[in-house]
């Protein structure tokens, strides 16, 4: 029985887990918006009379808060709180008839390009003229960039080939408007996504082409920061990095997964690398770019990583001091070539290994920071919380990276505003500074 009035043909979406799933969630809010739905996303009050959960299968406490989401939305329809829930995304994608038997209370499930047929089933029309078309769940001053879909590598940690496929990169013309209508909107950062940005171009122009995709993308008048998410490093085109240097309006910032400092793991990972090789990678960037920040995410604990495996990234990691660094503990994947192995390294132990790793990059973030005591930086203004106006140097990605902090009682700046930002005093992972 319902215990509420709900509000027909109000839709509400939950979105789990990385930018990917925010960008396609951002897309599908604007057909359903197109269709007169009242759409909103992550919505304070349970009025909805439909839910669509867009769901994270990435690893295991990815999956756990994804099916958590989707058991508190069914028991919510049984209580007549909501008529019909839906569920789409990777997980979705990747365990739907396992999902179908366990969570029937769910009125249909939709893979990750299954967008036209859910449209479909709320008797909706998938609007081929509003390709590119997002309601924007960030702040209105940023957007997440997605330049392709799904990925085409063999790391043998990684499920996202199983939930998203082979890569398709979008053509740069497709791009250049998407930047045009957004920067009319009032975006001006743009953080480029994708499985693998290195790997743009290559299927549809049979090279790789990012490097003219970013120069292009810099060339739209309104965007003042581009910034690169998910770099692979095998064959990286350092072409990249003389449109960084060449062009002001592209942050000297790379977010570059290298997974693991030990040859031997990158090897048995299906990395196509060597440590040897990514040293001097990483050497050739600083030298071509010298004022970079570096952003890495590693492994703890992957199959067969002993202590001297272990020591052999936590040495690569002092000795590289990366301005921006994450660590996930493995997670065993079913039906990736990982999964064939036993998962032999205690989940103690992989947690132990990852927080040392914490520790270390704590004490090289500290050291790192205190070289901007002093420095006028150009800060984008994202949030006030508490006592403070909080943003960001072109060195910083949202949500995961450091933050530049100014007392409100000092001084004034406007939410989505650059100003220039004296650094006056620095911790860990924070910067504080004053308005010039």
């Amino acid at each position: 029985m319902k215990t509420k009035t709900l509000k027909k043909n109000k839709v509400n979406v939950v979105t789990l887990g990385c930018s990917k799933n925010i960008f396609d969630s951002e897309v599908m809010m604007a057909q359903l918006k197109a269709n007169k739905f009242d759409v909103e996303h992550e919505a304070k009050q349970d009025d909805s009379e439909i839910v669509i959960i867009n769901t994270c299968g990435f690893i295991d406490n990815a999956k756990q808060e994804s099916i958590d989401t989707i058991l508190r939305y069914a028991d919510a329809k049984k209580e007549g709180q909501v008529d019909k829930v839906y569920v789409t995304g990777c997980l979705s994608e990747r365990y739907k008839s396992d999902l179908e038997t366990e969570i029937p209370e769910v009125d249909a499930y939709f893979g990750t390009r299954e967008l036209p047929r859910l449209l479909k089933t709320l008797k909706a029309d998938y609007k081929h003229e509003l390709v590119g078309e997002r309601l924007l769940t960030t702040p209105a001053h940023f957007a997440y960039f997605k330049i392709a879909e799904g990925c085409d590598r063999p790391c043998s940690f990684c499920a996202i080939p199983l939930m998203r496929g082979k890569h398709v990169s979008t053509p740069i013309e497709d791009l250049v408007q998407q930047a045009k209508g957004l920067a009319a909107k009032g975006v001006k950062e743009l953080m480029l996504i994708a499985q693998d940005l290195t790997y743009y171009g290559l299927d549809i122009y049979k090279k790789r082409s990012l490097a003219e995709l970013i120069d292009r993308l810099a060339d739209v008048e309104g965007i003042e920061w581009i910034r690169l998410h998910y770099a692979f490093p095998t064959g990286f085109p350092m072409d990249v990095l003389d449109v960084m240097k060449a062009r002001e309006n592209v942050c000297n910032y790379l977010d570059m997964p290298l997974q693991h400092g030990s040859t031997r793991m990158l090897k048995a990972m299906r990395r196509g690398t060597t440590r040897e090789k990514t040293e001097a990678l990483i050497d050739n960037i600083r030298n071509i770019v010298p004022d970079i920040a570096i952003r890495t995410t590693l492994i703890s604990g992957y199959p067969g990583e002993t202590e001297a495996d272990f020591q052999e990234m936590y040495d690569w990691v002092e000795k590289s001091k990366f301005e921006r660094l994450g660590i996930f503990t493995y997670s065993h994947e079913e039906n990736t070539h990982a999964f064939n192995f036993k998962d032999d390294v205690p989940e103690k132990l992989k947690r132990e290994r990852a927080d040392a790793i914490m520790e270390l990059q704590s004490g090289i973030s500290y050291n790192l920071n205190q070289k901007h005591i002093g420095q006028t930086r150009k800060v984008l203004f994202d949030k006030v919380e508490g006592d403070y106006f909080i943003g960001r140097t072109e060195f910083d990605s949202p949500e995961v990276d450091n933050e530049v902090l100014v007392k409100k009682m000092d001084t004034y700046v406007r939410i989505g505003d650059f100003s220039d930002i004296l650094i006056t005093s620095a911790d860990h992972y924070d910067l504080y500074g004053e308005v010039k």
